[in-house]
């Protein structure tokens, strides 16, 4: 590049050239890309807490922006369960739809979850409620409610497989397994998320499922 291409801050050419305004993002998508920051910082280690001006600096912009966007930083967490709601109740559905019920259908369900956490390791600290320990109560009430969900659901899909030849307590026998298996879920997550990301969750996944079911 020679001289003449580069225009020092007082030449003709600085002076013509039109500012170039920041891109003002489109309605929502601020939120998104609030959301999708805030998980990122929960991907790296130590980082259970976030702090609103950690977040505001990552995303260069003020705090006061943040709020524009979120009354607390609480309605930013509840953001990112309601994505992991969204997200894994889609997917149980699917399987739901394309797996008969059955012990089959309940492995293809711990699966999904342990392959989501893989996948999104800032929204596993959250699941396991790392994230949320010193946030809003109602929250990790929530992600509670979100196993319970997932537990009724495995229940739901091992009854349906179990009939009377098979087990003389079929909806206990179900209650049963679908606990262990949100049991495991869960530990297996929260393995992942202590390991610094280290540990998958999927870990020997077949041999364990083969075991218990």
């Amino acid at each position: 590049m020679s001289d003449a291409d580069f225009a020092s801050p007082g030449s003709t050419a600085a002076q013509e050239a039109p500012a170039v305004a920041r891109k003002r993002p489109k309605p929502g998508e601020r939120r998104v890309q609030i959301l999708q920051a805030l998980a990122t910082m929960l991907e790296q280690p130590g980082a259970e807490r976030i702090t609103t001006a950690a977040l505001a600096a990552r995303l260069d912009v003020s705090e006061a922006a943040l709020y524009r966007h979120f009354a607390s930083k609480a309605q930013m967490f509840e953001g990112l369960i309601e994505f992991i709601e969204q997200s894994v109740f889609s997917l149980v559905n699917q399987i739901g739809e394309r797996e008969p019920a059955g012990t089959a259908q309940a492995a293809k369900t711990v699966a999904m979850l342990l392959q989501f956490a893989e996948k999104n390791p800032g929204m596993t600290r959250v699941m396991v409620g790392d994230a949320l320990v010193f946030e809003n109560e109602r929250l990790q009430q929530r992600m509670n409610q979100f196993f319970d969900k997932i537990e009724s659901t495995l229940k739901q899909s091992l009854r349906a497989g179990l009939d009377a030849d098979s087990s003389a307590t079929p909806s206990l026998d179900a209650q049963v397994r679908a606990s262990m298996l949100t049991a495991f879920v869960v530990g297996r997550l929260q393995r992942f998320a202590r390991s610094g990301f280290k540990r998958a969750p999927s870990e020997h996944l077949e041999a364990s499922l083969a075991r218990m079911l």
